[in-house]
């Protein structure tokens, strides 16, 4: 493999892609120009099925049109539906006390709330994101008061509802990962102590309590000190979730140049990889048991899209962090099944959701959870990333 014209060949692979497909898709099917914002829940063919809006993509699309116009071209439309979006989660995302909302109808008014905090880390990273694309400073100040909320509501005890009762106290990987993200994503655009202490305190976490040798695992369950809790939850590898965490540390340590970080984001890369590749069919899988033992989830040996895009940017990251062509071949590996089988040739877009053996379980192109974000989110970070590797 000449490393060169691989890399030349895939970064216009991912401007093509994400200018002709995937942005366009949503533009005109998902982009909604009478309330602002945007309906993800879409026919293969890109029709409504539902009014229904989830507020994390209100901030997930916010922040990916605003990255391609800041990293891959400055089309005006990209801004215009940052801005709707933003907009649109200001007017009527928040409720009183703070706490975003995780549906709501296609005109804002409100329909679920839920005990997370990720609809507020991505309006945070849509709004620093716009910050840098228009240079309104306004908009990475609103980034970083979002995210001293986010903080507050997850050290005010009984603020968010726990997932368990107390009589099992534990931890999960989702939000200590993504704060990784969050934090790097305003810090991009506003400088805060907050925001990489908050990464110093989410990385030491999952170095000390996610981190499981043991079993050659970052687990997404834990106790408070990091106690393997041996149970179905205690006992899950997400591995697609760990991957994304490998390219966030790795993303963090080249902003030090902490090589130390960057072996600890190598390991997790290299044993969620040995857990997620499915050596019979190909594609990273849902889920795994530490142990062996069954899985309970009913997708559990299903293929998502979303994993298979944050394979594809972790890989690229190790390779440019480390020049080993054993991470270029398993981008090559991962890149070439997922585009073997999740873009639609004949509607565009991708689809999400796959059985173990590649065939499409479903044609939707969207709902509550897939829409206009890893995707897109993959092509602009890969062309960065390929854009970089050739000019250095």
């Amino acid at each position: 493999m000449d490393p060169k014209k691989y890399l030349e060949y895939w970064k216009e692979l991912y401007k093509e892609d994400l200018l002709n497909d995937i942005m366009p898709f949503w533009l005109e099917h998902g982009l909604d120009r009478v309330n602002g914002g945007v309906y993800t829940c879409l026919t293969r063919e890109g029709e409504i099925m539902d009014t229904t809006k989830s507020v994390w993509f209100q901030g997930r699309f916010g922040f990916t049109t605003a990255f391609a116009y800041n990293n891959v071209e400055k089309n005006p439309a990209f801004l215009e539906a940052s801005k709707s979006c933003i907009d649109f989660i200001e007017a009527h995302c928040f409720d009183t006390d703070g706490h975003m909302y995780f549906e709501v109808m296609a005109d804002g008014t409100p329909l679920r709330k839920r005990r997370y905090v990720f609809s507020e880390g991505f309006a945070a990273i849509a709004m620093s994101e716009y910050s840098i694309a228009t240079g309104d400073k306004h908009y990475a100040e609103r980034a970083l008061e979002i995210f001293k909320s986010i903080i507050r509501m997850l050290e005010t005890p009984g603020f968010l509802e726990a997932k368990y009762l107390d009589t099992m106290k534990s931890q999960g990987h989702s939000i200590t990962m993504i704060l990784v993200n969050t934090a790097s994503r305003i810090r991009a655009a506003i400088n805060d102590p907050i925001l990489s202490e908050r990464i110093d305190i989410s990385i030491k976490k999952l170095r000390q309590y996610f981190m499981h040798p043991e079993f050659e695992a970052l687990l997404e369950c834990v106790g408070p000190e990091g106690e393997f809790i041996d149970n179905i939850n205690g006992r899950l590898i997400n591995p697609g979730h760990c991957i994304e965490t490998a390219w966030f540390i790795m993303e963090e340590a080249r902003h030090r140049n902490n090589k130390e970080m960057l072996d600890m984001a190598l390991t997790i890369l290299d044993w969620s990889w040995k857990w997620g590749w499915d050596d019979e069919f190909g594609g990273i899988i849902n889920f795994r048991d530490c142990k062996g033992y069954p899985q309970q989830d009913y997708s559990q040996d299903m293929k998502f899209w979303w994993p298979q895009t944050e394979a594809i940017i972790a890989t690229l990251y190790a390779y440019e962090a480390t020049g080993d062509e054993k991470y270029l071949k398993m981008h090559r590996q991962i890149s070439d099944w997922t585009y073997a089988h999740f873009p639609d040739r004949e509607y565009g877009e991708w689809y999400g959701y796959l059985h173990r053996d590649g065939s499409v379980a479903q044609t939707a192109k969207g709902n509550i959870f897939k829409g206009p974000f890893h995707i897109a989110r993959m092509m602009t970070q890969c062309y960065i990333l390929c854009s970089r590797m050739l000019s250095e």
